[in-house]
């Protein structure tokens, strides 16, 4: 959690020297069975709310929000965030006042709420994401290494029922990368089943049109690869062919 809020902290141009912040968690993540919080104590006496805790000018920050709550959605172990932060309140947690629901009043609040309903609704539809929390077989690194980038990308697989892969893609940097090419399981069509930079949720709508579909160019280890089109500030989740 620590080292989590402290890399979405830092300015993106920073963010390259912090990368292993993003990535240290999984050294350890099956030795127990985790719980992933962004806790009440997260929010009060003055360490600031979800929200205010991101880098940059809102539009950023909103972007950052949704694309850690994706981010945190796709890593392995269960989620607990604390009441506020599904809308973004600005404010931290007061225990004598009720929460500022006038906020969803405001679309870029109420983008981030549809946000977090979605990443429910999938995270429950797919296998891939829960099946295997505590084995290292529910997950794979594909690109863990790109710190210039600012770019994490990581299968999770369902080993037991065999359901379809899901590949989390994150670009944490604030420009779009084109023609960024990484390792796939199989050849087939690759459904973009979430991008937090969809305007449904207060993005840009910058993605790759729905799908794309694994090339026979070796990557990251695997014999076929795909090309895809990152948003800033943004996570991708891909859904592999059954």
């Amino acid at each position: 959690m620590h080292d989590t809020l402290n890399y979405f902290g830092h300015d993106p141009v920073h963010r390259r020297y912090h990368h292993r912040d993003l990535t240290f968690g999984f050294l350890y993540a099956w030795s127990e069975n985790f719980v992933l919080p962004l806790s009440h104590d997260e929010v009060v006496h003055g360490k600031r709310s979800m929200l205010s805790k991101m880098a940059g000018d809102r539009w950023q920050q909103f972007a950052n929000l949704r694309a850690l709550y994706a981010y945190m959605w796709a890593r392995p172990g269960k989620k607990l965030i604390f009441m506020g932060g599904e809308f973004g309140q600005w404010n931290e947690w007061n225990h004598d006042a009720s929460l500022d629901w006038h906020l969803l009043e405001y679309s870029d609040h109420r983008n981030l709420h549809d946000l977090m309903r979605e990443l429910n609704r999938i995270y429950r539809a797919e296998p891939a994401l829960w099946e295997a929390d505590t084995e290292p077989a529910g997950f794979r690194f594909i690109d863990a290494d790109n710190a210039d980038d600012n770019v994490v990308a990581f299968m999770r697989n369902a080993p037991r029922s065999g359901a379809r892969p899901i590949i989390c893609v994150g670009n944490f940097s604030p420009v779009v990368h084109e023609n960024y090419r990484i390792g796939v399981p199989r050849a087939g069509e690759y459904r973009e089943i979430l991008n937090t930079d969809s305007a449904y949720f207060g993005g840009g709508n910058i993605g790759n049109a729905g799908a794309v579909h694994a090339e026979w160019t070796p990557r990251h280890g695997f014999d076929h690869s795909i090309v895809l089109r990152l948003p800033p500030l943004g996570i991708l989740w891909l859904a592999a062919p059954s």
